[in-house]
């Protein structure tokens, strides 16, 4: 059986994206804070990392919130296109 998608919630596709994004943020500010801290320390000061604390720690919220705005122009823009060409098709068992 065939079910086509013909639009997708624009703001629960901005959440979902948001939050997945989020997640990815909390990862990657892990390693690069995992990564950071195998700098060597310099004349600069004992804390060479490659990336700010502040930076580590404003880093999910900062991808949480470009997912947030890309969820929801892909939402949109898939809306808009699914208008003109049907949308996508999905076979359940």
């Amino acid at each position: 059986m065939i079910q086509r998608l013909k639009s997708i919630g624009v703001g629960q596709m901005a959440k979902l994206l948001g939050v997945l994004y989020f997640m990815l943020g909390i990862i990657f500010a892990v390693i690069f804070g995992l990564i950071g801290s195998m700098v060597p320390t310099t004349e600069m000061g004992n804390d060479a990392m490659m990336f700010g604390k502040g930076f580590l720690v404003m880093m999910p919220f900062l991808y949480g919130i470009i997912g947030f705005v890309f969820g929801a122009l892909i939402a949109w823009l898939y809306n808009l296109v699914a208008g003109w060409t049907g949308g996508l098709d999905f076979e359940f068992e």
